[in-house]
């Protein structure tokens, strides 16, 4: 009698750990996916800035296109030599 009195209440104290564990498995399934679709939120956040972006270094490249431009010529008047036999 003592024999079954125990299994049964080993039974029932495996069956209430294992519905417990099985709580606690749903619970922490529930928060990788609130973790993953943190994550996915954040890829798509970062793909939406890319075209901005790429738009802010295109401005970028024309702006020190036309300075370079600029330089050179600049540069290219200050060291010509301009000699008028007139002024001589």
């Amino acid at each position: 009698m003592k024999k079954i009195v125990f299994g049964i209440l080993c039974l029932f104290t495996a069956m209430s750990l294992s519905s417990c564990s099985y709580n606690g498995m749903v619970k922490k399934d529930e928060n990788v996916k609130a973790a993953w679709g943190a994550v996915q939120s954040q890829y798509q956040r970062r793909s939406d800035l890319i075209p901005n972006l790429v738009n802010t270094v295109k401005g970028a490249a024309n702006f020190e296109k036309s300075t370079l431009t600029a330089v050179i010529e600049a540069r290219a008047k200050a060291t010509s030599i301009q000699v008028d036999p007139s002024k001589l």
